[in-house]
């Protein structure tokens, strides 16, 4: 009886992180278009960056696997706004840095759960011995 909360205790971590970094990516970035370094003074146009990424919160709540999927493909193109741009903005590094660790949350988590759904299956797992 232990066995399955055992196997869901890292699947609800690997939810919680993925929707930590989501959320701390969406205030990153709106924190830096609107204040920390705006383009230009009063312009917000370019935080609507950051509705993409609330878009996909409600789904990632739910921990729903379609939109673990393509939010981690969509934040790698937060990803790669964040390289292009560490070399004229130092701290955008920060925004990569969440961008990166985001899908990795994502991915863990649908690991985890296709796992789960194998060993509940009963179909046989992989196996290192050579025959």
């Amino acid at each position: 009886m232990n066995a399955p909360a055992a196997s869901s205790q890292p699947n609800a971590a690997f939810a919680l992180g993925a929707l930590t970094s989501l959320v701390a990516l969406i205030a990153l970035s709106l924190l830096w278009e609107l204040w920390l370094a705006p383009l230009r003074p009063g312009t917000w146009a370019l935080a609507l960056k950051a509705l993409p990424l609330a878009c996909a919160l409600p789904g990632v709540v739910r921990r729903s696997v379609y939109t673990l999927q393509w939010a981690s493909m969509l934040i790698l193109l937060y990803l790669a706004e964040g390289v292009s741009c560490a070399g004229s903005r130092c701290a955008t590094i920060r925004i990569a840095q969440l961008a990166r660790s985001a899908p990795r949350a994502c991915i863990l988590r649908l690991r985890a759960g296709v796992r789960r759904a194998v060993q509940a299956s009963g179909a046989p797992g992989r196996t290192c011995e050579k025959s």
